[in-house]
């Protein structure tokens, strides 16, 4: 199947379990990550990448014996990969498999190249309860909902990589594509200006596979400092304004599907809404 036909095979609203699945096994990434690299001050160690190529998320590089290794997970079907440079060499089918027990494989695969098992690394926040509590993955059970939700990532990153292209020339400008385990949202952050992330104006661009504000995925673009919720222009166009809790534009995955080319019409929902979002903060 292709992108359009996957994001179209299940309906946004039935992919919460698949999403709590898969937001618990990125977790693995991560950890193998924070078990075998320096902290950075922003977690930018932690964070995933979604290779488009061959559909996975890969965890930052782990420097070992001259090259690298990461960490690759694909959803549909689910497997854990170990990468050494460019190529995959060990893959670990998840079907069935408990997270304990894929956590054992994981940590005898970093132990036997000479690093740190992922299990001694803890994460410094706290999952949804729904995410803690999966304990064993039954992608079986789930397959096509982890292919759409599959899709919706990819989608992310062809879009987004699209995005960040057209605003190379914004300064400091845009952060890489990056997945963060977190909140399992994958996104890049425009900085419109130097200085501290948390005072400097900058606009969030992302997408979100659903959380507490949206029961699906959905895509967002989020101006820092929030814009007057009591003074915005009509939304691009599929999408609305999200103003409880902040102030951004968004368009759900219900929204999105009905759009005839995503890709495009997508971008072009995000650009005017970042140009809405650069126009009021240089105001």
């Amino acid at each position: 199947m292709d992108q359009d036909s996957d994001l179209r095979a299940c309906a946004p609203f039935s992919l919460v379990g698949a999403r709590a699945i898969a937001h618990k096994a990125v977790q693995l990434l991560t950890r193998a990550a924070r078990a075998n690299l320096k902290s950075s001050p922003d977690d930018s160690h932690s964070n995933l990448g979604w290779d488009g190529s061959s559909k996975r998320f890969l965890s930052q590089p782990i420097p070992v014996d001259g090259g690298v290794m990461m960490i690759g997970l694909s959803l549909c079907p689910m497997h854990l990969d170990v990468v050494r440079d460019t190529e995959t060499t060990a893959k670990f089918d998840m079907n069935r498999r408990s997270f304990e027990g894929t956590l054992d494989w994981l940590d005898g695969q970093l132990t036997g190249a000479g690093l740190k098992p992922a299990s001694k690394a803890s994460l410094p926040y706290k999952l949804p309860d729904a995410v803690t509590q999966v304990d064993r993955f039954l992608p079986n059970t789930a397959a096509s909902q982890l292919a759409t939700l599959q899709a919706w990532f990819d989608l992310a990153q062809t879009v987004q990589s699209g995005f960040v292209k057209n605003h190379a020339d914004v300064k400091p400008g845009p952060s890489p594509v990056r997945c963060w385990p977190h909140h399992f949202d994958i996104a890049t952050y425009v900085q419109l200006e130097a200085g501290s992330a948390e005072t400097a104006r900058g606009i969030g661009v992302g997408m979100s596979p659903g959380d507490e504000s949206y029961r699906q995925p959905y895509f967002y673009v989020n101006p820092w400092p929030h814009l007057d919720a009591a003074d915005l222009p009509d939304a691009p166009d599929p999408g609305h304004w999200h103003t409880n809790g902040y102030v951004g534009a968004v368009a759900t995955a219900e929204q999105i599907l009905s759009l005839d080319d995503i890709p495009s019409s997508l971008l072009s929902f995000i650009e005017s809404a970042f140009s809405v979002g650069r126009v009021r903060l240089d105001a």
